[in-house]
């Protein structure tokens, strides 16, 4: 069943707190090319931050193929494996200007959820979806809060 919000588990996990005990959860992100091929990007809890269960925002790299879409597009999907389910996002997406006091220079999005759908298997348990372990822990956090700090400005 699919419902223009996200469900509580999921809005904790992305609701910009406690990054260092989420720091090895990674996401994919879903854009569309200009040549209509599906293309598939990572995304982390520091460059994604829920504002509500409907409403979210997203920094990502500029110049990249991903950022390039969602500004083309408009919109992207998020797929994330959390708590035993996948979590699928459509989000309509608007660009928003820069910060012109950034400390990390990204391109920012708010992010309103079109539909969100939860799927599990009554035959299968997910145990874990895409993990990371961060290089520098320590500096990546660091960036990843203000980042954080950033979309909520």
């Amino acid at each position: 069943m699919q419902t223009p919000r996200i469900g509580k588990e999921l809005f904790t996990l992305l609701d910009g707190k406690v990054l260092e005990d989420k720091q090895h959860e990674a996401m994919m992100l879903l854009t569309v090319t200009e040549d209509q091929w599906p293309h598939i990007a990572m995304i982390s809890v520091g460059e994604v931050v829920a504002l509500d269960e409907g409403n979210l925002r997203l920094a990502l790299w500029p110049g990249t193929t991903t950022t390039g879409n969602m500004i083309r597009t408009g919109k992207a999907t998020l797929a994330v494996f959390t708590g035993g389910k996948a979590h699928y996002v459509r989000l309509s997406l608007e660009h928003l200007p820069a910060l012109p006091e950034a400390k990390h220079v990204r391109e920012r999005f708010a992010a309103h959820v079109v539909a969100s759908r939860e799927d599990s298997a009554q035959y299968a348990d997910i145990l874990t979806g895409v993990t990371v372990r961060l290089k520098e822990p320590e500096s990546v956090i660091h960036r990843w809060k203000e980042t954080v700090a950033e979309l909520l400005m």
